[in-house]
């Protein structure tokens, strides 16, 4: 009952799930990311190259991407649950990076939330996250979710168990991506509206 209860918070950062069509706003979104925060999210220098090639070979069938967008429908967050590739398939990681415009509203936390959820639905055991460990965004996540952390080098890995699905788990997530899914077209409509409502504006001015 819990879960459902957190589900209807009207504070509640929406989260969507992403898919094919979103390739072009995911490059958008990790192109405009700093030199410091590209090494955060990928845990080395990457060039603008090297974000366009993974880009490129991001799968939405066999990994799960997750967005939240601004009013804009510009991507704010995107995290990236990658499952694993061994024959058990019961370990996924977990990759996120937030625009700096979206600091501190809680994006971080509302997109490992929304992955955690859908991984443990997905029958996964593990969620593992790895990261420098001067990234202090995803250190504070981690240990408020209780995660199991071990540090070397200055890189950190960061362990979660997952208790298995239940069927308040499940509705759960289908009501939160229900709400995205909502909201998501209602910020398109409203640019579409925007747009004609300026159109429409101009043309007045000309004539």
């Amino acid at each position: 009952m819990g879960e459902l209860l957190n589900t209807f918070n009207p504070k509640q950062v929406l989260v969507r799930e992403l898919h094919e069509g979103h390739r072009a706003k995911i490059l958008e979104h990790l192109l405009a990311l700093d030199e410091t925060d590209r090494q955060l999210r990928f845990g080395m220098h990457v060039s603008d190259e090297m974000i366009s090639a993974y880009v490129e070979k991001l799968s939405f069938t066999a990994d799960t991407l997750f967005g939240v967008f601004n009013h804009d429908l510009q991507l704010d967050g995107l995290a990236h649950l990658a499952y694993s590739k061994n024959k058990d398939q019961t370990t996924a990681e977990f990759g996120v990076s937030v625009s700096a415009r979206a600091r501190s509203l809680g994006v971080g936390s509302a997109l490992f939330k929304r992955a955690a959820t859908h991984a443990r639905n997905a029958n996964i055991t593990t969620l593992y996250v790895h990261c420098l460990a001067s990234n202090k965004v995803m250190m504070h996540i981690a240990k408020k979710a209780g995660m199991d952390i071990d540090f070397a080098y200055g890189e950190a890995d960061a362990f979660l168990k997952l208790p298995a699905s239940t069927n308040s788990s499940i509705v759960s997530e289908a009501v939160q991506a229900q709400m995205a899914d909502i909201d998501y077209a209602l910020k398109k409509n409203f640019q579409r509206s925007k747009t004609f409502f300026m159109h429409t504006l101009s043309l007045k001015r000309i004539h």
